[in-house]
């Protein structure tokens, strides 16, 4: 992995707004999908960890510029990028992308709870492990 993983995404009408561009809270949505896709090529199974450890991950701030509009049936591609593993939070760097065209950056930080408690607890090691090596390979 380079440390970059990518999520195509088509826009369709349920994405958009009245003036056919994406409804701002819809990227959200992409990077969510994109975050969890990345998490999953990675072998980190979110429903097993939640079902079996009792651990979930939550976004805990987002930080979101928007710079151009995907529009109705525009071919995206939502990248997510670990910026950083903490010991309770992983932080995101994420685009959202036509073609070459950069029309959303973020930086989204999610936190892992507890599933009943919703209290802060460390990131599994196995997940730290496999983000801090990716990131040693990509040079970061």
């Amino acid at each position: 992995m380079d440390g970059v993983f990518k999520w195509p995404q088509r826009v369709y009408y349920q994405h958009t707004d009245a003036g056919g561009m994406v409804f701002h809270a819809n990227y959200l949505a992409f990077m969510e999908n994109a975050r969890t896709e990345m998490l999953q090529a990675a072998d980190v199974d979110l429903g097993k960890l939640l079902r079996d450890d009792g651990v979930c991950f939550v976004v805990h701030s987002a930080n979101i510029r928007f710079i151009k509009p995907g529009l109705l049936n525009d071919m995206l591609t939502t990248t997510a990028r670990v910026e950083k593993v903490g010991r309770a939070r992983m932080v995101f760097d994420q685009q959202v992308r036509r073609g070459e065209e950069l029309l959303v950056e973020a930086t989204i930080t999610i936190a892992c709870v507890d599933a009943k408690t919703y209290k802060l607890i460390l990131v599994p090691a196995a997940i730290r492990e496999k983000f801090t090596d990716a990131r040693t390979q990509a040079g970061k």
